[in-house]
Order: C-alpha cells, then structure tokens, then sequence
C-alpha cells in the first residue's frame, strides 16, 4: 500500500476566498505502512460505491428513530455523519453494524446484503467500528487488544490452536509482527506492553482504532473519536484519519465537532430527526440553509 504524506484538498470556507486549514496526514515509514495495511482483496473500483444504505428506517415502539435514510459511501472517501443530537447518527452506525436490526431497509456491502448477519460476521465481511465509549479488554495490554481484532482473520481450528500446530504457530507470530505494526501505525507501540486501563484516555482512542484496523476492514466506521480531546488532540486525531484513508482505507466517521468534520471529510451526510436532509461536499453543506437551521443554539464558530 505504502505511506503517503501528502495533504489532500478538502473544501473552502464559507466566504469561498481561502481553503480551510490543511490537516496533514502523519509521517508513516513505507515498512510500518505495508505492515500495518497488508494486500486486501477489494473489487469495487475506486470511486464506486462501497457501501449503500437504502431506506432504512429503525423504530423503537413509537419512536421513530431512522426514517427511511438512503446514502452511499464510495471507496477511498471519508465521509461524515453528522446532525444535532438525537438526529440518528448512532442509531445509523449500529443499524449498520448489526447492534441494531433495521426495522426495514437495506445496508449493502460490496452489493451484499448485511442484514440479518450478526455483529461478527459483519466484521469479518467487511465493516469494522469504534465506539462513542471506549470498549477495550482493560485488564490485556494493547499488543493483546490488537490481537483479539486480528483473530478474526485467523484459520486455526480449535483443536489446531490446542496442539499448537504449524499453522497456529504461524498466525501467532504474524499477530505479533502485525500487531506491533499497526500499534506503530497509530502512535503508541511504546504502550504495547501496557495494560489497556493504564494508558491515557488518548491512546486509549488510538488503541481501539488499532485494533478495528486490525480486522482487515473495507470500511471503518469512527463514532465520535475525538470525544473528550483537547483541540490539539483533536488535530491529531484527524491527522491520523486521514493518514488511515491515505493507506488505502474507506472511513465512516460521526463527529459532533463541526469544524473538525469540514476539515478532513470529503463528503457529509445530514441528519435531523432521524431523517436525511442533506448530502454533499463540506463547502455545500456549510451553506445549506437546512443544516444551518438544524444547528441553531450551537456555538456560531461551530461552522467557521
């Protein structure tokens, strides 16, 4: 795959005289970068869509918490999932994701269909994410959260993993080498001896994004990862991202901070009330007069 360190455009502001500040992808060794995002076996071409959401509408007795919302995500973006609280973005990531099954509706992957499949067999088609809170084994250190993401694409039968066999001991070593890549990926491998609940809320983040790389996904889905951040954390963290869509990945990222998600995303999808009323690149969005009245009483440089 290799390392890119490049910026990427992304859109203007809403005067349209000067682009938004450039958030740089981190410095990523080409070796780290071919260790941490090995061959993966993606048909769709680039620029098509990878995933489709198709009127899907999720509801909780009488409350309608999805209506009937129909989006694409192509290969190699990053688009952003965004709306007031309580607009359905959660609600839309876990109907995804398989928490949550669809009251009706379709989500396509690669043109299959996820419904109906359980949470891990969604990851292993394809789909990995986060979680608004941080869901990590505490008491394993990081080297061991990242493992338990890689065993997903492991082969070893049980009876294979009990006598140890050659097969077994290979996808052993393989999780340590890549592993420690993909800690090093994110920037903490000095923590991979660490226990999970030891480490900062920070790379805690870091961590859990580590270890949803580490299923090999077609598309990673971030709910909220700048949670907590201080601004430069934050700056980071969208670094990071776009390092990870620069290393050949497709990102799905719900993000409350506004001028944050006009930074690094190439495309939004807006939600309000459960419902889609917006979808375009960030320097459409920003003028939208939907979105800008979705979003009144929130802070006015939320937009700038």
């Amino acid at each position: 795959m290799g390392a890119h360190s490049e910026s990427v455009p992304v859109s203007e502001n809403a005067g349209g005289e000067s682009p938004i500040e450039l958030i740089e992808p981190m410095e990523v060794t080409e070796a780290v970068a071919d260790a941490a995002a090995p061959e993966r076996e993606i048909d769709v071409a680039v620029g098509d869509d990878l995933v489709e959401v198709k009127n899907l509408t999720v509801k909780f007795g009488g409350l309608v918490a999805l209506d009937n919302v129909s989006f694409t995500i192509k290969r190699g973006e990053i688009l952003g999932l965004i709306g007031p609280n309580g607009a359905g973005k959660t609600t839309c990531f876990n109907a995804m994701t398989g928490v949550y099954k669809p009251t009706s509706g379709q989500v396509l992957l690669e043109g299959g269909l996820l419904n109906g499949m359980k949470q891990h067999k969604i990851t292993r088609a394809g789909l990995a994410r986060t979680f608004q809170n941080i869901r990590l084994f505490g008491e394993m250190t990081a080297l061991e959260n990242v493992a338990v993401g890689l065993d997903a694409r492991h082969k070893t039968s049980v009876v294979g993993a009990l006598l140890r066999l050659p097969r077994h001991k290979a996808e052993e070593r393989s999780a340590i080498e890549r592993g420690m890549a993909l800690l090093e990926f994110v920037g903490i491998a000095e923590h991979a001896g660490s226990l999970a609940r030891n480490l900062s809320y920070g790379s805690q983040r870091r961590l859990e994004i580590a270890r949803a790389l580490a299923t090999d996904p077609k598309l990673l889905c971030l709910d909220e990862p700048a949670a907590g951040f201080n601004p430069a954390e934050k700056e980071d963290l969208m670094a990071l991202i776009r390092t990870i869509r620069n290393d050949g990945y497709t990102v799905l990222l719900i993000e409350h901070d506004m001028k944050l998600v006009m930074g690094v995303t190439d495309r939004i999808v807006v939600l309000e009330f459960g419902k889609k009323i917006a979808d375009d690149v960030p320097s459409v969005i920003r003028e939208d007069p939907k979105v800008v009245s979705a979003y009144l009483g929130e802070p006015e440089d939320d937009f700038a």
